[in-house]
């Protein structure tokens, strides 16, 4: 038996953590050219650094392989 995880969820993990970038990202470009438009802006872009951060953890993370 292997102990290796299935192909799967490797796969589903990078998805996720390139769709929480993405988001990031967005949600970072539209808060900031909209700085105005908030009362307090600043909350929303440390919450969009910190979503995109955690998207790029995800993406390089090792998958629970195991080396002999």
């Amino acid at each position: 038996m292997s102990s290796e995880p299935p192909f799967g969820l490797i796969a589903m993990e990078k998805l996720i953590g390139l769709i929480m970038v993405a988001i990031g990202v967005i949600t970072f470009y539209v808060t900031y050219t909209n700085l105005s438009s908030a009362p307090n802006p600043m909350p929303f872009l440390a919450a969009s650094l910190i979503f995109a951060v955690l998207g790029i953890l995800l993406i390089v993370a090792k998958s629970g392989e195991k080396e002999d």
